[in-house]
């Protein structure tokens, strides 16, 4: 990767929507090599996709917590089980799995209080092999989608 994919790829973080054309007259290149560059970045992986950046609450999701999770057994198929079953609740939104204990960091996202209580009771309760859980709540989002360093 070079000084040229790098510039490439800042552009897109700013905005992930600009086109070829202006992708390529942002970082001094002519559509062809550009668009070569932008797909070589995307085939290696570099590039893992393209999305819109939505504000919770205009979603009605005023709400956020972390939940810490350890689990009773760390084996390949209990931690296959509780991964899957994670990607079954929408309102995690991300995800972590960490050395040491706790095991899982949990980013969940509800409407309010109540429906939080609700998802945790009768969700996260639920899931396969967790032994404990612990939850904090956010108070304020300080630095949210940071863009990668160049």
């Amino acid at each position: 990767m070079d000084r040229t994919d790098r510039k490439i790829l800042a552009e897109l973080q700013q905005d992930g929507r600009l086109s070829v054309t202006d992708l390529a007259e942002r970082v001094g290149l002519s559509l062809s090599p550009c668009h070569r560059r932008l797909k070589a970045l995307e085939e290696s992986g570099a590039i893992v996709g393209y999305h819109a950046r939505l504000a919770p609450a205009a979603l009605g999701l005023n709400f956020a917590a972390l939940v810490f999770v350890t689990l009773r057994e760390v084996t390949r198929q209990p931690v296959a089980d509780f991964e899957a079953a994670l990607a079954q609740i929408p309102q995690i939104v991300e995800a972590q799995r960490l050395f040491g204990d706790p095991d899982y960091l949990l980013h969940v996202v509800a409407r309010d209080l109540p429906a939080f209580q609700k998802l945790y009771d009768e969700q996260l309760t639920s899931i396969p092999n967790v032994k404990r859980l612990s939850s904090t709540l956010v108070m304020k989002e300080v630095i949210q989608d940071r863009l990668l360093p160049m």
